[in-house]
């Protein structure tokens, strides 16, 4: 594509698949591709929101953890998650729940709850098995990604508040 510059010239702008840029006859940058700004939108929002599927075993295992307790509900979820950092959506949430229940790590029962049905999950016995297996392999897992010394911090740190 050419254009003509102030000085009459005509000037190349580079606007390709490849470039991320497009520049004026100055060389300042005038335009981004779709391509570029769709790259640099879904890297702001990666580093602000991680990605759920790196995170989506971390927040199965807090759902496990806290069912393990007491029985637990949706928007209680939503919020304690929220608490750790966890930007879940019901759109989310919901279809984890059905999933860990069809797996039979969670079970399921409605309650009536200030005259609404709530739906309540607890933990099965193979949630509570794969819970404490998750665990053993959390540990196997931190001792390996965290240096000696956070792993020893982490550990003394772990034993005071036990």
């Amino acid at each position: 594509m050419q254009q003509m510059c102030e000085i009459e010239r005509p000037l190349e702008l580079e606007i390709s698949a490849s470039s991320d840029q497009s520049y004026d006859c100055t060389g300042r940058v005038v335009a981004l591709n779709k391509a570029a700004k769709s790259r640099e939108e879904r890297i702001a929002k990666s580093e602000e929101s991680p990605s759920l599927d790196l995170f989506n075993g971390f927040i199965k295992l807090h759902v496990l953890h806290h069912a393990s307790d007491a029985p637990v509900y949706g928007l209680w979820l939503i919020e304690e998650l929220g608490e750790h950092g966890y930007r879940v959506s019901p759109g989310t949430l919901y279809p984890l729940l059905h999933s860990l229940e069809q797996t039979e790590l969670l079970k399921s029962y409605n309650e009536l709850h200030a005259g609404k049905i709530r739906r309540y999950y607890k933990i099965t016995s193979n949630g509570r098995r794969q819970l404490k297996r998750a665990k053993l392999q959390m540990i196997e897992l931190m001792g390996e990604i965290l240096s000696k010394e956070e792993f020893e911090q982490l550990s003394a740190s772990l034993a005071v508040t036990t």
